[in-house]
């Protein structure tokens, strides 16, 4: 996404104020609730990987996708900083692959909102579903 490649470099400034932490705890008890202590997670619409680090230092084995180049290079580089074991790919939410399945997804900063259409937003939902463990759990926000 040609988009973002320049906005990607100061993006982690204008979201400067969002609450990661406090939304981390969240999720993590979301997850807790639901059995999943532990293990792979993956993250659609990452970015520039900040709630990714975020769950990787609580547990989780992550994986982080975008369609980003611009974005994931950012997040490649905080990976290199912390010296977290995350798997970063870019590819598009609704046709992404993986190699195995996960315990859990999260999609959060509104990144499901820019599924524009009803196909998308069942395409992503389709390949969650295909990846996701017997039992796991999808944690998203989205604005309507």
């Amino acid at each position: 996404m040609k988009e973002y490649s320049e906005f990607s470099r100061v993006y982690d400034l204008f979201m400067d104020e969002i609450p990661y932490t406090a939304w981390c705890e969240h999720i993590t008890s979301l997850l807790h609730a639901r059995g999943i202590d532990s293990g792979l997670v993956c993250e659609l619409g990452c970015g520039t990987g900040t709630m990714t680090e975020l769950l990787a230092r609580g547990g989780y084995d992550m994986t982080g996708i975008d369609v980003s180049e611009g974005m994931l290079q950012e997040a490649l580089q905080k990976r290199d900083e912390s010296g977290l074991p995350i798997l970063y790919l870019e590819q598009d939410m609704r046709s992404f692959e993986l190699y195995g399945t996960m315990r859990a997804f999260v999609s959060v900063c509104d990144s499901m909102n820019y599924l524009l259409t009803e196909d998308d937003l069942i395409s992503v939902l389709k390949l969650v579903n295909n990846y996701l463990d017997p039992g796991g759990s999808f944690i998203f926000d989205l604005k309507t």
